[in-house]
C-alpha cells in the first residue's frame, strides 16, 4: 500500500511540474530533465509512469485542464447571460490570480494555440469544444441568436485576453502600471471592469447586427 501511495505520488508531482515547465517553456523547449528536477524524481520515473515526453504533456494537459474545469465552469449558476458573464469573468480573474490548476491550464492552453504540437487534438476537441460552447451560448445569449460563429471566437478571444493579463504580465509589473498591490480590491475592480467593457462590446456587436 506505502508503494501504491508513494507511486501515485510521485505520478502526481511529476504531473504539477510538467504543468509548469510546459506552460513556460512551452512543449519544444521544456526538458524531461527540468521537469524531473522539479519533481524531485528520476527520468526514469517519466518513463515508467508516462512513456515518454509526448504522452507527459497530453496527460499534464489533461490534468490541468481537470481543474480548471472544478474551479471555473462548475461554478456557473443559471442566471441570466448577462449575469453569467460577470460570474465567469470574476472566477477567472479569482483563479488566474492564484497559482494553480486553472493558470496551469490556460497556459498550457495559450502555448498550445500559439505553437500547436498536434499532440492533444483529440482531447482538444472533446474537451475544450463543449467548454467554449458555454461560454458562446453566453455571448450568444447577449447578442441574440443569429449571431455568426466568427463573432463568437473574436468575443471569446477578447475576454479570455483580458483575463490574461493575469498570466501574461509579470505581478510586479501590473502593480507598477496600475500603481496599486494586486490584492482582493483591486481583482475585484478589474473583474468589474473586465465585465462593464466585455459587456459593452458584446452589445454594441448587437445593435451593429441590428442596424
Amino acid at each position: 500500500m506505502t508503494k501504491r501511495q508513494d507511486g501515485k505520488e510521485t505520478r502526481r508531482r511529476l504531473l504539477h511540474a510538467a504543468c509548469k515547465v510546459f506552460g513556460e517553456k512551452g512543449y519544444r523547449n521544456a526538458t524531461v530533465a527540468d521537469i524531473c528536477s522539479r519533481a524531485g524524481a528520476n527520468v526514469a520515473a517519466v518513463n515508467y509512469y508516462f512513456t515518454d515526453k509526448a504522452c507527459l504533456y497530453a496527460d499534464a494537459w489533461r490534468y490541468a485542464f481537470e481543474q480548471f474545469e472544478n474551479q471555473v465552469f462548475l461554478e456557473l449558476g443559471d442566471g441570466s447571460p448577462e449575469e453569467q458573464l460577470r460570474e465567469l469573468i470574476t472566477v477567472l480573474i479569482k483563479n488566474f490570480a492564484t497559482e494553480g490548476g486553472s493558470g496551469h491550464f490556460i497556459r498550457l492552453y495559450l502555448t498550445e494555440l500559439v505553437n500547436p504540437t498536434g499532440l492533444i487534438r483529440e482531447d482538444w476537441l472533446e474537451l475544450i469544444g463543449p467548454r467554449r460552447q458555454k461560454l458562446h451560448d453566453i455571448i450568444r445569449g447577449i447578442i441574440g441568436p443569429n449571431t455568426d460563429t466568427l463573432d463568437l471566437a473574436l468575443c471569446e478571444l477578447s475576454i479570455v485576453n483580458q483575463c490574461g493579463t493575469l498570466l501574461t504580465v509579470k505581478q510586479t509589473d501590473l502593480e507598477f502600471f496600475l500603481d496599486r498591490p494586486l490584492d482582493r480590491t483591486l481583482l475585484k475592480r478589474m473583474a468589474d471592469h473586465i465585465n462593464d467593457f466585455s459587456l459593452a462590446g458584446i452589445k454594441a456587436i448587437g445593435k451593429r447586427k441590428t442596424s
